[in-house]
This record gives C-alpha cells, structure tokens and sequence, in this order.
C-alpha cells in the first residue's frame, strides 16, 4: 500500500482516485462473486417441440397400392405408385394427383394418410397409402461456434432437446472448462457453462424452431502488469480462478524484481460489494478499488489462493525496493563508475 501512496500527505490520503483495500479472509469471501450462468425460466419451462406434425417446407413422400392390375395412378402391371419429395408449400399444402390440393401442415403422418385414403376411395378400390417424412426443414435449429459440425438440423425425436442436438453436430470442440452454450429464441437468450449442462440434466431444455446455439470460449480476460516477466492480457483458463492461480498463470513473482508485499488487484467495485469490504463506509455508485495482498504475512498465500480474480481486473506487482536502487544506479552510470557496485547489488 505504500508504493501506491507514496508521495500522498496523510491528510490527503481521502484524495486518492481509488479505494485501498487490504485483502484478509474476510475480505476475500466478501469480495467474492457467484460466476453461475442460467437459462432462464423461459428456456427450462419450455414445451417440447412436436416432431410428429408436418410444417411448411417438410418434404414428404406418398407411396400409393391399388388392388387392380391397371389401377388409377399405377403404371401397367404394377400396383403401387410413389410420389417422392412432395415438399409441402408455405401455405401448408400439398397436391395429390385425383385428391386434389390438401392441407398438410399441421397433420401428423397418419392424419395426413387417413385423408389422402378418403381422397381416392371410390375412385380406385381399397387403396393402401404410407405417408413418411422425408426431410425437414419447417422445424430446424442453427448450431453455430466451437462445434465439429456447425449447420442447421432438423428437430427430430432425438434431437428434441440440446444434448442431442448438440451430438447430432458433432459434439464441442472445446474444453468444457472454458465453453460457454448460449441459446437466442425470438427477443430472448440465456446461457450455461459446457460442465453445468453435463452436471445438472434440467439444462437439457427443449429446442424449438428456429432457435439459435452458439457455442463459444469463454471471453473473460484479466491484465497482469508490473514486476512481471511480460506485460499481457490472459484469458480464463476455468470458470473460477484466484489471485494466486493468476500469478501462476503469469509465471510467478520474479525473485530479482518482484515485491511480495505489494500484489494488487485493481477493479471497479460494485457498491454493495465496496460497503462490505470497507466497513463504516457506504456506496452508492461502483466504486474504484486496490486490493492489496501481501503474501508474506502469515496466511498470505493462502488468503491469495482464496480471493477470486474477475473479469476486466488488472493484476499489478509492484517492483522491490532494491529494484528501484538498482534502476537509479543504472542511470547514473554513464556519469560515474557505479557499474561494479551495481552488479555487486544485483546479485
């Protein structure tokens, strides 16, 4: 906390742009943030979509038997006619040769048969008629992102919820630590982490048409500055990680220029937060705030190990002290012969 102080007066101390908060147990547990992504009430509470029922843009094939040698549609000496890839039209209708222009959408396979038998009774005795789905395309979902097999599928019996839709394009390409499944329907959208959808089945919701999946690594980064090898941004590597997981991440502190007293952890605090962490104090608005952990107090590591790293927070190490001396005689020794107590210091 003196490194970022310095050169501040004591009764000037309130004029700092920021909030100086020591990390302590306490703090970390105070400061800490539920990461958990939900769908949403809209999503889990969704009805199942009907498969059963054809919809515009189905494509259907017919196949007719007359009982007669020559019979009504069947060609001579044959007795069964297919009408392949009838695609049901966006008003919902189809055409069947001597049944005329029938509705479609809306039937199940077998409300769609019983019709076209009634069409051809009396013009052709005891007809047979199968009805089947050939392909659909009236009830489909885009699956988009970190798949092996992004497209558009259709829903069917076992792709009716994400789980199977997700296996049917192949499955995730990312590790389910860092994958994050993302829904839109309409105006609304949710997300889950990959590893909760595994964990907890009532994440398998229901699709329905025209929903969106994106599957996507997980954004959030932080930015390690300072006393450290590299200046960089780092993405999460887990859904949760901790300031001392964080340094790991970085390469550690470096012996030669790193202050263990002086890790910060610089973030924009919301207020209800800011007012637990500093006690007697209270926050309307976020607030500006240094953590400071010292991790050669007794615990340090371990209260390091326990305060959670966010996104958007800036992890700074301050130089040692004799870093800075060490820097000053540098600059010096162009003028003076300081180069031999330099490396002496050095080592």
């Amino acid at each position: 906390m003196t490194e970022i102080e310095a050169g501040t007066p004591d009764d000037d101390a309130e004029s700092l742009p920021f909030e100086v908060v020591d990390v302590t147990d306490q703090v970390a547990r105070f400061a800490a943030r539920d990461e958990t992504l939900n769908f949403g009430t809209s999503f889990l509470n969704a009805m199942e979509q009907n498969v059963d029922l054809f919809g515009p843009g189905d494509s259907i094939s017919i196949t007719i038997w007359e009982n007669v040698d020559n019979g009504l549609l069947a060609s001579m000496g044959t007795k069964q006619t297919s009408l392949q890839e009838t695609q049901i039209d966006q008003t919902g209708y189809i055409f069947v040769p001597y049944v005329g222009r029938i509705r479609a959408a809306g039937r199940s396979p077998e409300d769609l048969r019983q019709v076209i038998t009634a069409g051809l009774q009396g013009q052709t005795p005891d007809p047979q008629v199968e009805v089947r789905r050939v392909r659909s395309d009236s009830a489909t979902v885009k699956i988009l992102g970190s798949v092996n097999s992004p497209g558009v599928y259709p829903i069917e019996a076992s792709t009716q919820e994400l789980i199977g839709m997700l296996s049917m394009a192949g499955g995730i390409s990312l590790d389910p630590e860092v994958a994050i499944i993302k829904m839109r329907r309409g105006t609304q959208s949710g997300q889950i982490w990959l590893q909760d959808l595994y964990d907890n089945p009532a994440f398998d919701v229901p699709l329905q048409a025209d929903d969106s999946v994106i599957i996507e690594r997980d954004r959030r980064t932080f930015t390690a500055l300072g006393a450290f090898g590299a200046q960089q941004r780092v993405p999460f590597p887990s859904r949760n990680i901790t300031a001392l997981e964080a340094l790991g991440l970085v390469g550690g502190l470096n012996s030669q220029l790193a202050n263990p007293q002086g890790v910060f952890v610089f973030r924009t605090e919301l207020p209800d937060i800011a007012s637990k962490v500093q006690p007697g104090k209270s926050f309307a608005e976020p607030v500006n705030t240094a953590y400071v952990i010292d991790l050669t107090k007794p615990g340090g590591m371990f209260t390091a190990g326990s305060f959670g790293i966010r996104n958007g927070d800036v992890l700074y190490v301050t130089e040692a002290p004799m870093v800075r001396v060490i820097k000053t005689l540098s600059s010096l020794s162009p003028l003076v012969s300081f180069a031999g107590t330099v490396n002496n210091l050095s080592r």
